[in-house]
């Protein structure tokens, strides 16, 4: 697990999330803990490190 730091897309304050490197690809919804809305996390993992990571809010 590596803790990953970025910007929520709808308040733009700096979060973090734990990101399981065993898994090379991952497309999940985590709410945001500041303000609870939901994100779309897409990452692709390369041996122990992000390789690609984007966070996208979700049209509601």
């Amino acid at each position: 697990m590596e803790e990953h730091f970025f910007q929520c897309p709808y308040c733009w304050e700096t979060i973090s999330m734990l990101i399981d490197l065993s898994q090379t690809q991952q497309n999940y919804i985590e709410d945001c803990e500041i303000c609870c809305n939901p994100i779309q996390i897409n990452a692709q993992i390369d041996g122990q490190s992000i390789t690609y990571f984007d966070a996208q809010s979700i049209e509601q």
